[in-house]
């Protein structure tokens, strides 16, 4: 059965079809977007697994459901096709029990050993955490062997306000061999939190999904919403969004500008970079009324007290510039940047990798182009530095700070005293619907898909950020580099454990 809507074909298949169809939208270009779990009881029905495809030369999107058997929930596995795939099927399996058969690594991605088999905490009869233990015994770290190896073991608890993330490292000398990122150390139940309630109510928690991608995460939610439930969003809209969005990015860009810095022991100009970052909050609360931009964009609407001043962007980019020219004219901080963690333009495609790491190896992957809301699609740029290195990393953010201060300059010549744009009120449905937004985000691409049912309440929230498509990357890029530089090469990279830990 195959329903098209303006923006997406969905077409419900048997299990044993997936491999081929899955197949031939790979092979025509398409990228895998999103994978989620089902529980569709007590409705009559069972368990059900969606995967999400999206075509960026055409903007098009294709959702294959496949219903399962509650008694037997078992889906062919994609891994062969996809490396994203795997991991989606791994944590789907972990969540909601839905087997991939034939996974050449069917052990566990989110729940840790000492979670007890057989309790899946996505299911709508999960009930609550049953007593936790050493129920499996430990995770099977690969041993690395040979004379002078050795490990180091880094987390998960760190002395940064970061989530917590378990380094494994195993080193010869200082050269690290072969690192292990184990993550999924919190399950927030993020995506259960709101089921059952109404879109405006899940709001909140969508703005709170990763705290430094507030926007994004708020945007890729309301247009899901707003996808489903045929709401129009006018252009003025789009823009005023459109400049949130690319503010996030502003701030969120310099801070790792002055931490990359300060990784190479250039602490002032890690100072005059978080200088920066607080003018741009201040601006954040300016324009929004919240430094992180909370309560700015709500479902069919966005709401600003003032449009950013061009010549006050224009003065910051001047000073990000500065800061950047002055740390590639340092010979050591240009030194232990240059060829340090290189992630190949091959390796990059084949993870899958998104936003600033994708683009740094040389990818041109960027839903402000590949999925636009606006009618007016920015040109793409042309990136100078795409070698996959933290040198590549560093320059991209730069050029990236100086195209978004360009992009909201346009932005706000178009809107001119647009008064704020208040949100819809958010319409009943009489039957059940189904949306997907997705965002260019800072870190880059989020993918949100909301399911609503006849009374308009959510019952099921698929949330992807975008590095949970970037964290396998960062073991790759470390192999041959040296223990010291990890720090440098991790901000590089700077990942998200809450996006991650949903």
């Amino acid at each position: 059965m195959t329903s098209t809507t303006t923006s997406t074909v969905t077409t419900t298949i048997d299990p044993d079809d997936l491999p081929a169809r899955a197949a031939e939208l790979l092979a025509g270009g398409a990228r895998l977007a999103l994978v989620a779990g089902h529980d569709d009881r007590p409705a009559g029905a069972g368990l059900r697994a969606v995967y999400l495809f999206t075509e960026a030369r055409t903007g098009g999107r294709t959702e294959l459901h496949v219903p399962l058997d509650p008694a037997h929930p078992n889906v062919p596995s994609l891994a062969a096709l996809s490396f994203p795939a795997g991991r989606f099927e791994r944590e789907m399996r972990d969540l909601f029990g839905i087997v991939p058969d034939g996974h050449p690594l069917p052990r566990r991605l989110v729940r840790h050993f000492h979670w007890p088999q057989g309790w899946y905490p996505m299911l709508a009869d999960a009930g609550p955490a049953p007593t936790f233990g050493d129920v499996d015994g430990p995770y099977p770290f690969r041993t690395v062997e040979g004379p002078g190896v050795y490990e180091i073991p880094v987390g998960p608890v760190h002395a940064g306000m970061i989530g917590p993330g378990h380094f494994r490292f195993s080193v010869v000398g200082e050269t690290i061999l072969k690192l292990k990122a184990r993550l999924w150390f919190v399950h927030r139940g993020v995506e259960k939190l709101v089921q059952g309630r109404r879109p405006t109510d899940a709001l909140p928690v969508a703005e709170r999904v990763s705290g430094d991608t507030t926007a994004g995460h708020t945007l890729a939610f309301c247009q899901a919403v707003e996808d489903a439930l045929g709401i129009t969003v006018d252009e003025d809209t789009c823009r005023l969004r459109a400049i949130v969005v690319e503010l996030e990015r502003l701030y969120n860009h310099i801070a790792d500008i002055g931490a990359l810095c300060n990784d190479v022991g250039h602490s002032v100009l890690n100072s005059h970079a978080g200088r920066i970052r607080e003018r741009l909050l201040r601006l954040n609360e300016d324009v929004t009324g919240h430094r992180l931009l909370r309560g700015a964009i709500g479902i069919g609407g966005a709401t600003v007290t003032r449009l950013p001043d061009p010549a006050e962007l224009a003065a910051l980019a001047a000073d990000v510039e500065d800061v950047v020219d002055l740390a590639l004219g340092h010979s050591v901080v240009r030194d232990r940047f240059t060829g340090t963690a290189v992630l190949t333009r091959e390796q990059a495609a084949d993870l899958g990798t998104l936003g600033y790491v994708a683009r740094a190896s040389g990818l041109d992957v960027d839903a402000r182009h590949d999925h636009p809301a606006l009618a007016t699609v920015f040109s793409r740029p042309a990136h100078q530095h795409t070698g996959g290195d933290v040198l590549a990393r560093f320059c991209l953010r730069a050029e990236e700070i100086a195209e978004s201060a360009g992009m909201i300059t346009v932005l706000v010549d178009h809107l001119g005293a647009v008064p704020p744009i208040a949100a819809s009120a958010v319409p009943a449905t009489a039957t059940p619907r189904s949306g997907v937004g997705i965002v260019e985000g800072w870190r880059g691409t989020i993918v949100h898909r909301v399911e609503l049912a006849a009374d308009g309440t959510l019952t099921r929230l698929k949330i992807v950020d975008p590095s949970f498509f970037n964290w396998p990357a960062l073991p790759v890029a470390l192999a041959d580099t040296i223990v010291p530089d990890f720090p440098l090469v991790n901000k590089s990279f700077n990942l998200s454990y809450a996006g991650n830990d949903l």
